[in-house]
């Protein structure tokens, strides 16, 4: 998996949000609010893409958190991301 070309993300303040940039502003109405691990995870899926199993290692090895809770966090953030059209084929 991959994140879409045309969208970077950004922190203002304490908020980690996803904006579109050039012509994915007409596609793309607003923003995506994100929280620091969908941060971590947007990061590694913009700069290399990564598998579901090398974001769950992410995951683990960044957060005291068990297997189960990552794993619903991790696919609750890829169905936003599916849902917003941010991942690429």
């Amino acid at each position: 998996m991959k994140i879409k070309d045309g969208f970077i993300l950004r922190q203002i303040v304490d908020v980690w949000v996803v904006v579109p940039l050039g012509e994915r502003v007409v596609d793309f109405n607003g923003m995506l609010k994100v929280s620091d691990s969908g941060a971590l995870l947007w990061g590694k899926l913009a700069s290399t893409g990564a598998t579901r199993e090398e974001l769950l290692a992410d995951l683990l090895a960044a957060y005291e958190v068990d297997p189960e809770t990552a794993t619903r966090d991790m696919d609750e953030f890829l169905t936003s991301l599916q849902q917003a059209e941010l991942l690429a084929s």
